[in-house]
């Protein structure tokens, strides 16, 4: 079976391994995603999903800063890790840099899913219901499926974590944490982050609830 690049972009989503270990997987298992997945936590490329949110103590880290050149816009974010160490490695101050970036230009309000309002996510389901079904008669099922993807874009374009990389569309922000997390070998997340410019009354603020 041929290895399309959306196939290495898929499993690079879910894994966060690199793209040359999730195309060599994936022409290890003839296509095949899940399997391709499994081949690479198997081989402990992909170690990261079982770092993340496993109970880990991550009362180390640093704060990543980004300010426009003209002064007027800025951000803030916290990123945690497990020791000073890994705080201090070069691959982890970059990626706090980027995040800060990413963060100037995405305007993320929330770092993950979790914490937009209940209230926030019924509001605009129900939107989109409604959308969905102005749009045409639908069955129920069809109409479900419909505005789970149109809830899906909702969260992409608010929550950090299921933002597309500024700098490449190809990866998404959790993949680049799941791939630093493996490499570095540590438990690592993106606690908070304010974004500030000038004019705006309201900023945008994540905060975990850990």
């Amino acid at each position: 079976m041929a290895i399309t690049a959306q196939m290495v972009k898929d499993l690079r989503e879910s894994t966060g391994a690199g793209p040359l270990d999730c195309k060599k997987a994936l022409e290890a298992n003839n296509g095949d995603v899940q399997k391709a997945a499994d081949w690479l936590r198997e081989k402990g490329i992909a170690k990261a999903a079982k770092k993340l949110g496993a109970g880990r103590m991550m009362n180390d880290g640093l704060i990543g800063s980004y300010i426009h050149h003209d002064k007027r816009l800025a951000v803030i974010v916290e990123i945690n890790c497990e020791t000073d160490f890994v705080a201090r490695t070069e691959k982890f101050q970059e990626f706090a840099r980027n995040m800060a970036i990413h963060i100037a230009n995405f305007t993320p309000k929330y770092v993950r899913r979790e914490e937009v309002p209940a209230a926030e996510v019924e509001a605009e389901r129900e939107i989109q219901k409604n959308r969905a079904l102005n749009e045409g008669k639908k069955p129920e099922a069809v109409i479900e499926k419909i505005v789970d993807g149109r809830m899906d874009k909702f969260f992409e374009e608010i929550v950090l974590l299921e933002q597309p990389y500024v700098k490449d569309d190809s990866i998404k922000i959790s993949a680049m944490l799941n791939a630093l997390v493996s490499e570095l070998g540590e438990a690592i997340q993106i606690s908070r982050f304010a974004r500030f410019k000038i004019g705006e009354n309201a900023n945008a603020d994540g905060e975990s609830e850990e």
